[in-house]
């Protein structure tokens, strides 16, 4: 799963290039502990003719036809995210991509159990797929992270990890008249395994208040 990242870098210079808006930017703040249920920052179209946009959405999903009881998930599994009645609209029309430096899992054979930072090698941004809708509510726009079974060194923390895209799928995934799922999967790969490294940090990222704490990703 995906329940804590990062992002701290601010650097959008490869989407700005994969989309050809060389002025792409945010207004956005380092955050070392990012936890659900606030806002994140969100590459999006808000519309088929809009340009991509860095705006401030709601990380917990709920469509605005489904009940206020209905369940608001941070994670879309990539195996169903495509067919599911609760996330299929949004994957054909309102694809999106989450900026991220890295991410948190807890080794859960662990006791306690050992947080681990997960990161790129070469240190690029990290872009993470994603989804997102209106909620019908007065909160933003609500986002979910999708997510794969675990890869490379991934595997030795978790079975799972978000979808983290290459830089040559960041383009088409955001590409709003790519709808249908097969068209969509032929398009967009993820980011080497071997990118991929993990080390374990202090507990102190259990505390999802603290996210400017830089030291929070600094190995044990």
């Amino acid at each position: 799963m995906c329940g804590r990242f990062a992002f701290y870098s601010m650097d959008f210079s490869v989407l700005a290039e994969a989309v050809a808006q060389p002025d792409l930017f945010g207004n956005v703040e380092r955050r070392y502990n990012v936890p659900p249920g606030t806002l994140i920052s969100v590459a999006r179209r808000a519309d088929e003719d809009a340009p991509v946009t860095i705006e401030q959405l709601w990380w917990g999903y709920r469509p605005a036809w489904a009940d206020a009881k209905a369940p608001q998930p941070i994670n879309a599994k990539a195996e169903t995210v495509a067919t599911s009645r609760y996330f299929a609209s949004a994957f054909k029309h309102h694809r999106c991509l989450i900026p991220a430096d890295g991410w948190y899992e807890w080794v859960k054979t662990e006791t306690p159990k050992q947080p681990h930072y997960l990161t790129r090698s070469d240190k690029q941004t990290l872009y993470l797929a994603g989804i997102w809708t209106d909620r019908g509510d007065d909160l933003a726009p609500g986002v979910a992270i999708i997510t794969e079974p675990a890869r490379g060194s991934a595997k030795d923390v978790h079975d799972r990890m978000p979808l983290a895209l290459d830089d040559d799928s960041l383009e088409p995934w955001l590409d709003p008249h790519l709808t249908e799922r097969d068209a969509i999967r032929g398009v967009t790969r993820h980011i080497d395994a071997g990118l991929i490294r993990h080390w374990p940090v202090s507990t102190a990222v259990n505390k999802p208040g603290d996210d400017r704490n830089a030291q929070l990703i600094n190995p044990l």
